[in-house]
C-alpha cells in the first residue's frame, strides 16, 4: 500500500509545473503558430511581424483548434435544427 501511495506521491509531483516552465511553454506555442500560420498571412497580404499578421496568426489558430476540438466548452448557439443549451433546449 506504501508503495502504491509514493508512486502515485511521485507522478503527482512529476505533473506540476512552475510559472517560467508555463511561459516557456507558452512562448513555444507562439513560435510555432507563428511558422505554422505566418507564411499564410504574409500570402493573404500582411506584413510580417505587424499587428495585422499577429491578429491573422491568432485568428487562423483559433479557426484550426475550433475546426480540429469542435467550439469551447461553454458554447450556446444555433445547432442543427435546435437552439442549443439553457433551459428551453427540448433535449434537456
Amino acid at each position: 500500500m506504501i508503495r502504491v501511495l509514493s508512486i502515485g506521491l511521485v507522478l503527482a509531483l512529476a505533473a506540476c509545473t512552475t510559472p517560467q516552465e508555463r511561459a516557456a511553454q507558452a512562448q513555444a506555442d507562439v513560435e510555432r503558430m507563428m511558422a505554422i500560420y505566418g507564411p499564410a498571412c504574409v500570402r493573404l497580404g500582411y506584413a510580417a511581424q505587424t499587428d495585422a499578421w499577429r491578429s491573422c496568426v491568432i485568428s487562423l489558430g483559433a479557426k484550426y483548434d475550433q475546426q480540429r476540438y469542435g467550439p469551447p466548452a461553454g458554447y450556446y448557439g444555433w445547432g442543427p435544427g435546435y437552439w442549443r443549451g439553457g433551459w428551453w433546449d427540448p433535449y434537456w
